[in-house]
């Protein structure tokens, strides 16, 4: 649904835009009293709620874990330079896709075009009523696609994209990158191997098992907020650099009850399935590869999303379960 969209744009490996265009009321700010004593209570005891640069040490072995924003904003630029000597020294970087799987993964797209769009059959105006293929076609065009391309996208793929608040869509366009590439262009500068901690179809694979229906279920939900949207990517914003992960995330949760129309319980179980195969399945899925890594490296540098470092199944816990001896950086 709606929040599963945002949290793919910001968490999953694809890399999207920049928000900083996306100025004004942050959802924090229009949280209710109850919402607010939620939200602390669920961060209250989290392992690893604050924080984005954080080593793990065992034996001979080191790892620099850093939590990444996919999207740009200028105050990334520090970060980035507070990294660029670990970036430099280190024996290897691992992402959650590399410049190689992100190749592999536009050569998939191109000879197979049906893993985004309807390629056979009616397309979305012929599936849906006319008042929302309406309200979806404004919609992109706000954000720059073409009625007719949208008309032709998956559903999935459409909600992704317009989960992206059209105040942000222009750095999209751009080319614009967040920590991730600027990681990515600071080692292979420094000549630094880099490898990817999980296949590049991932994304794919976090949709396939979605009917049809459940993904036009999606797409209609994620229509009925844009006001939401640009709230949540303000506060986003604001709780990355203030190094508030925990936070940021249960905020997530938390909106779920502002979406209109959506059962409160079927807004938590939405919540919870998206959180076990975004983040918590691909993190224990990650770490056998991390080990592996530190068998034939000492020094690593391991860049994912920020969202993956918190909790009792992020990657730090999981870490620290193995027996890596866990520091908070700065």
């Amino acid at each position: 649904m709606f929040f599963r969209s945002v949290a793919t744009a910001f968490f999953a490996f694809t890399a999207l835009p920049a928000a900083a265009a996306c100025v004004g009321e942050s959802y924090l700010d229009r949280m209710t009293p109850d919402q607010q004593a939620q939200l602390s209570a669920a961060v209250e005891g989290m392992p690893y709620a604050e924080g984005l640069t954080w080593t793990a040490t065992k034996e001979d072995a080191s790892i620099t874990v850093v939590g990444t924003m996919h999207i740009y904003d200028p105050r990334l630029e520090d970060l980035r330079a507070d990294l660029a000597d670990t970036i430099a020294s280190a024996d290897l970087v691992m992402l959650e896709a590399t410049p190689k799987e992100e190749a592999e993964l536009q050569n998939l797209i191109a000879t197979d075009p049906s893993r985004l769009f309807i390629v056979d059959g009616p397309t979305l105006p012929d599936l849906l009523d006319e008042d929302t293929w309406q309200m979806i076609a404004a919609a992109a065009s706000e954000r720059g696609i073409p009625s007719f391309m949208a008309a032709k996208m998956q559903p999935w793929y459409l909600s992704l994209t317009l989960a992206v608040p059209s105040c942000a869509m222009s750095d999209m366009l751009a080319g614009v990158r967040g920590l991730d590439h600027m990681i990515i262009e600071d080692a292979e500068a420094a000549g630094v191997p880099m490898q990817a901690v999980e296949p590049y179809t991932t994304l794919f694979d976090l949709f396939k098992d979605d009917s049809f229906d459940e993904q036009v279920d999606m797409l209609r939900v994620n229509m009925l907020v844009p006001e939401l949207q640009e709230q949540m990517f303000v506060a986003m914003l604001d709780r990355y650099f203030a190094e508030d992960i925990g936070r940021l995330w249960e905020m997530s949760r938390i909106a779920m009850s502002d979406v209109p129309d959506l059962d409160p319980a079927e807004a938590t179980t939405m919540f919870d399935e998206m959180e076990e195969s975004l983040l918590n399945t691909r993190n224990r899925n990650w770490i056998p590869v991390i080990t592996e890594a530190s068998e034939t490296f000492d020094d690593i540098v391991v860049a994912v999303g920020a969202g993956h470092l918190i909790g009792e199944e992020g990657v730090l816990q999981l870490l620290e379960n193995e027996g890596w001896a866990i520091s908070r950086l700065n």
